[in-house]
């Protein structure tokens, strides 16, 4: 069977490498689209999901802002089992930050020209937001096209979706950018940031080996 992946905002698949999927299935990366100028959510999201074979069962995988793909991927082509890691199910598990974005429009606002190489090459602010020990954080942001990730993060502080019980989230309780005090999730990566794909590969990779059967 086909896994199904996508990673976060601006990461390449770099930041998922060391986990070990199940060796009985496919793993399919989904890599991110630049959005066509205007394009709303629903039309990005059937883009994405023309890349999925739904002739055959498959599961879908979701990082971060790839979570909240999967799970929209997911109503248009239903998989057998979606799995989140670094993500949320439901807008009401929004962190602050987030939910101040929606209110304010700021990042509507906001320049494309602001999204640019030297802002998101903000060394200090990056780390300490992702994972403040570790210090190769940025090698893992490839994706950087301006409108990119400025249309990015307006349908991320936009997004709103009801909680599906059946997806299964996986979070870092030292999550800071998705605060695990917002969730429930299903399962709980000990001393992990919003890297832990990374830092704590060995334990996702086990949960995932109990959960995609």
């Amino acid at each position: 069977m086909k896994i199904y992946v996508v990673s976060g905002l601006g990461a390449d698949f770099k930041v998922l490498e060391k986990i070990q999927f199940p060796k009985r299935h496919e793993v399919v990366f989904i890599e991110w689209l630049i959005p066509h100028l205007n394009e709303d959510f629903a039309g990005y999201v059937e883009r994405m999901a023309e890349k999925i074979d739904d002739s055959e069962p498959f599961y879908l995988v979701g990082y971060s802002f790839g979570g909240l793909m999967v799970q929209e991927i997911n109503k248009l082509k239903p998989a057998k089992k979606v799995v989140i890691l670094g993500s949320i199910k439901s807008d009401k598990e929004k962190s602050r930050l987030i939910r101040t974005g929606q209110i304010t429009k700021i990042p509507k606002l906001l320049p494309v020209t602001f999204f640019n190489e030297k802002t998101t090459n903000m060394y200090s602010v990056v780390r300490k937001f992702f994972d403040p020990r570790n210090p190769k954080v940025l090698q893992y942001f490839r994706v950087r096209d301006p409108y990119y990730l400025k249309w990015s993060v307006e349908k991320i502080s936009d997004w709103k979706f009801d909680e599906n019980p059946e997806v299964v989230q996986i979070m870092g309780d030292k999550d800071i950018v998705f605060p695990i005090k917002n969730s429930k999730p299903d399962y709980i990566i000990k001393g992990g940031t919003h890297l832990f794909p990374i830092t704590k590969f060995k334990e996702v990779a086990n949960i995932l080996e109990g959960v995609l059967e």
